[in-house]
């Protein structure tokens, strides 16, 4: 398949909540970038493969029509918005970055990660969200057409569950293998916990086949921390000279004030059986 020459894709990746949105609203305030309307296209990358039980799809599931119809829908939005780069958000990407790099070849990758017992409170908080009609309804309008019952169906399932009672959403997020089972064996928290590992293991071994020169990795924390000087940095990766931007206003909403909450908002109980789970990786990525 021939390169697309109408446009270029930058593909963040990152496990729920660690900073991914506030990174896509940085770059698509920058000239000549642009994104869909909505927080995520799930539905457009699940599209051909619906029946596949978790977002963790493999290379050899992008078959010659997924990757027409993907890049298709990549082309089309940026010439709606009239920018040459494209920018992508789907926290469910993290699992299947080898299907997106069989997709795009050309895309360029940013990796932010975040300390995941950080992002293990602020995940629990979005499986007892109350329905947003606004929400839902935009990113509806990127559903395929011919997926939509499908979607309907889901989603309405779902919310029919909590009007009976059910204080949580049976799912949230990123759909890991025998997610179900897992919502049954362990705690709310913990669920979480697993969502923000297995998202971040696997992105790691799949940017193992991904060349070095089309993948940034960045810490949520370093960002926060300076964000003038690492948005500069995404910047230059990218090939943006951001001596004209106002790199300053670019990055003014951006607070490090959620480093560390972890510690205040689970018990102790909570942190020893987080910590348990997440240890290996929280040390592979650096953190103590």
């Amino acid at each position: 398949m021939s390169k697309s020459e109408d446009f270029n894709p930058v593909i963040i990746i990152g496990a729920a909540r660690s900073g991914t949105n506030m990174l896509r609203d940085i770059l698509t305030a920058v000239p000549d970038f642009g994104t869909w309307d909505c927080d995520e296209i799930n539905p457009i990358w699940r599209h051909g493969n619906l029946s596949h039980p978790s977002d963790e799809f493999n290379a050899d599931m992008a078959t010659d029509s997924i990757k027409r119809f993907i890049r298709r829908k990549f082309s089309k939005i940026g010439k709606a918005l009239g920018v040459s780069n494209v920018v992508e958000k789907s926290c469910a990407n993290s699992l299947r970055v080898s299907f997106i790099n069989e997709i795009l070849p050309e895309a360029k990758y940013v990796f932010i990660y975040r300390d995941g017992r950080d992002t293990v409170a602020s995940s629990a908080i979005r499986y007892n969200a109350s329905f947003e009609l606004g929400y839902t309804l935009k990113k509806l309008r990127y559903v395929p057409v011919m997926d939509i019952p499908y979607y309907g169906m889901r989603f309405g399932w779902n919310r029919v569950k909590q009007m009976m009672g059910s204080k949580q959403l049976s799912f949230w997020g990123v759909q890991l293998n025998d997610m179900q089972e897992k919502l049954q064996k362990y705690s709310l928290f913990e669920v979480c916990a697993l969502q923000w590992k297995e998202c971040v293991e696997k992105s790691l071994r799949d940017f193992k086949n991904v060349p070095d020169e089309r993948v940034y990795r960045i810490a949520y924390e370093k960002f926060v921390l300076n964000p003038e000087e690492e948005l500069k940095k995404i910047l230059d990766f990218l090939n943006v000279d951001s001596s004209g931007l106002d790199v300053s206003a670019l990055v003014g909403k951006v607070s490090a004030k959620s480093i560390g909450k972890y510690k205040t908002q689970l018990t102790d109980e909570e942190q020893q059986k987080i910590n348990a789970l997440l240890q290996d990786t929280l040390e592979e990525l650096g953190y103590e």
